[in-house]
């Protein structure tokens, strides 16, 4: 049913007033008001979720949704409809239109507890469509304030999100501030999500109290388009997990099959931060053989940056490798697989490959003739190097028929870098819908990388959930803080989990150690004690680098890791046919528990496991809250119940507080 009074139907009225004040010849002195807003309702057959459309005296629109009395989100329709807007109702939903702008709110689901509606809107070029989402205001029996999660993965990973802010934001995977992961996915603890549909040009806003989505046909995205739409989703679901499941299932997917085994029971090593670059074959053969003599385990030995004869050129170096097959046969013998460090970059120094890759059509190239093919990305300089167009099936096929090759010399699979959009020259002329671009090229390179198995890793995805790869976290600096440091790790291992991604694969115990940075022995440790209940664990820095504690800390908290493997596999699993993160964060448990919905210092590992690791400098102890349930600690077997804080539990260097449910039981 709906409920309707209309600006239309006021002026009616009025004029019929007048007209019999004429007749009587009473002279009125009548005021004309526009102050008579529409409001229009349309209300969910079967959910108890009622969509309140209303006129504000400005002009604009706020479309209010209600769970029952409780308003649970407002939105409002940044745009000046004019006072000859209206509105009109259809079986599914409503039409308000008005000053250039049509905007559909239709009805896409409803059943018990859950209501999907999609908001859509088609513009022209030069128009601008701006909604906001106000992120606390709440009307109802409970006024706290919603929490709210998802949105881009950052350097500075701040949790719940919130606490971010930007300003006209293109919502493109890039490397700056580590935005590898952008899905356009919100939601929060009132049950409410948001999905914003790929083929929308988006930009966002984000201040305290409101997060804005924006379309406009400006770059980064492809500007040549006559028309483009404005479009996503809310769900409306009972509580956080609920609305996260729902959205899993609707417009995140869930992946196909887990990643390689090996790489979750065991630790993968890399040459990186340790040698950094150049390496060789003799460096590669030392290393493995100083992780057999301390006694550690291996998934694969990853050999990083620099082993090719020029960047882009795929091909060993033959003075600092000169005999790869050997090499190879050696590190097999040895207990190892061996994956080799790539990236879709060729340098303009790097003949014949460059020369072949131009000559064939195998770079981006912009729009804008001053830009052409150039690009610059960490190991070139300015415009001396393009980027592989893996929008081009033909460049595709090149890239993935010159790995091969590579392999036929023993290299068991790769560590693909990079991917993100931003690399790309700007405004790029290459294949594809063009309403996806520019972020369909991070999409094609993902895919591509896939189709070499569950042993790699990518760290870059835009709608990719659904393959069984490890995605790993952007480069962390060694530091302790929020700013990509040790604070930024389980903030990030929670946002990849709840955008999608729970094959999720820390970054380097200790960070990257750049510039200035130092790594600590206490630093590493407490690296590592975060790491444990994660997916995978990944060394480059030694523990032998730094004393023999060390060492017997880190096998114990790798022997650790691997007792709890068979159980991240089989969370792992759940990922596949039930769509749920492997490490969610506590509110999992119980979403309505207020504390938990704030915790950024904890994380779980699938329902059984709570992990409170010490992130602090210098600190011996910290205070743990501990969820819905009962829960037997990990160190001491007391046993704690849920929903309750243990202050000052004692943790030393050597000590990782965790806690399992007392009715876990290991397959």
């Amino acid at each position: 049913m709906a409920i309707r009074v209309t600006k239309k139907c006021f002026l009616l009225s009025t004029l019929g007033v007048l007209i019999l004040a004429a007749a009587l010849t009473v002279t009125l002195v009548l005021v004309l008001r526009d102050d008579e807003e529409i409001s229009e309702t349309y209300r969910f057959a079967v959910s108890s979720i009622e969509l309140r459309l209303e006129e504000q005296p400005d002009h604009r629109y706020v479309l209010n949704i209600y769970r029952g009395d409780d308003r649970v989100q407002r939105i409002t329709f940044d745009h000046d409809f004019t006072d000859d807007s209206d509105v009109e109702t259809f079986p599914k939903g409503m039409r308000l239109y008005g000053n250039g702008h049509n905007i559909e709110i239709r009805e896409l689901e409803d059943s018990a507890g859950f209501a999907y509606l999609s908001i859509t809107r088609t513009l022209r070029k030069g128009q601008i469509g701006s909604d906001v989402v106000h992120l606390h205001d709440t009307l109802g029996s409970d006024q706290t304030p919603p929490h709210w999660y998802g949105g881009p993965e950052l350097m500075e990973q701040y949790y719940p999100i919130e606490k971010l802010r930007f300003d006209d934001y293109p919502y493109i995977t890039k490397e700056l501030h580590s935005a590898a992961i952008i899905e356009r996915y919100w939601f929060n603890t009132a049950g409410v999500f948001f999905y914003v549909d790929k083929e929308v040009p988006l930009f966002i806003d984000q201040d305290d109290q409101v997060l804005r989505f924006t379309a406009k046909k400006e770059l980064p995205y492809y500007t040549y388009d006559e028309e483009f739409v404005f479009s996503y989703r809310v769900g409306v679901a009972a509580d956080a997990r609920e609305a996260h499941q729902k959205a899993v299932e609707r417009v995140l997917n869930q992946p196909v099959d887990i990643p390689d085994e090996r790489m979750v029971r065991q630790p993968i090593w890399s040459t990186w931060v340790r040698y950094r670059r150049p390496i060789s074959q003799q460096t590669v053969l030392d290393f493995a053989r100083e992780i057999n003599a301390y006694g550690f385990k291996n998934a694969q030995l990853d050999i990083d940056d620099l082993w090719e004869v020029c960047y882009g050129s795929l091909t060993f170096n033959t003075i600092t490798f000169p005999n790869v097959t050997e090499m190879t046969e050696m590190l097999h013998e040895m207990g190892f697989r061996v994956t080799l460090w790539v990236h879709p970059f060729i340098n303009k120094n790097c003949d014949p490959w460059y020369t072949e890759a131009l000559s064939k059509g195998y770079l981006v190239k912009s729009h804008n003739e001053t830009i052409g093919y150039n690009t610059k990305w960490w190991n070139s300089g300015e415009n001396e190097a393009s980027y592989i167009n893996f929008n081009n099936p033909d460049a595709v096929e090149w890239y993935r028929r010159r790995l091969r090759e590579i392999q036929e010399l023993g290299i068991d699979n790769f560590k693909f870098d990079a991917g993100e959009t931003s690399w790309a020259p700007a405004d790029p002329d290459i294949e594809g819908p063009t309403a996806l671009l520019p972020s369909s090229q991070t999409v094609n390179f993902v895919r591509m990388c896939a189709a070499f198995g569950g042993m790699i890793e990518v760290r870059t995805g835009w709608g990719t959930q659904d393959l069984p790869v490890f995605v790993r976290m952007l480069d962390f600096d060694t530091r302790w803080g929020w700013n990509n440091g040790l604070q930024s790790l389980i903030p990030t291992l929670l946002q990849m989990n709840l955008n999608g991604y729970p094959f999720v694969l820390p970054d380097m115990i200790g960070g990257n150690v750049y510039g200035d940075d130092i790594l600590t022995k206490e630093l590493f440790i407490r690296w590592l004690e975060a790491s444990v209940f994660m997916p995978s664990i990944q060394f480059s820095k030694t523990p032998w680098d730094i004393d023999e504690e060390s060492i017997t800390i880190s096998k114990k908290f790798a022997e650790l890791h691997e007792t709890y493997a068979d159980y991240i596999i089989q969370r792992m699993r759940l990922a596949v046919s039930h769509g749920t993160p492997v490490n969610p964060p506590i509110w999992w448990l119980d979403p309505t528990d207020k504390i938990a919905q704030t915790i950024y210092d904890e994380y779980l590992l699938g329902e059984d496991i709570v992990v409170a690791p010490v992130l602090a400098e210098f600190a011996t102890s910290r205070d743990v809250y501990l969820p819905k349930g009962t829960w037997r600690d990990g160190n001491t077997n007391r046993v704690h119940e849920g929903g309750r804080w243990i202050y000052n539990y004692t943790a030393p260097m050597d000590t990782l507080p965790y806690f399992v449910s007392a009715t876990f039981q290991a397959n």
